[in-house]
């Protein structure tokens, strides 16, 4: 399948067709891992289960801050 980037915006965007997006279970939610092995080609990857199992950074964030609230202040003094 040979595909071109299309302009978005100030960025360049691949679109992937409807049946290679349901062969492999991706939907826009999906978080996609995307990497260079050998710097001439890409390699994108779905992380299935990511969302689910991995709290999101900011979650973690407010988690922490409400746990040691009181510890972080008296270490910015």
């Amino acid at each position: 399948m040979v595909k071109k980037l299309i302009k978005h915006g100030n960025s360049l965007a691949l679109v992937i067709d409807k049946p290679v997006l349901d062969l492999l279970k991706i939907t826009e939610d999906t978080p996609l891992e995307i990497e260079t092995l050998d710097g001439k080609s890409l390699q994108i990857k779905p992380l299935s289960g990511a969302t689910e199992s991995r709290p999101s950074v900011k979650d973690a964030l407010e988690r922490t801050n409400k746990k040691f609230a009181k510890t972080l202040r008296n270490l910015a003094k």
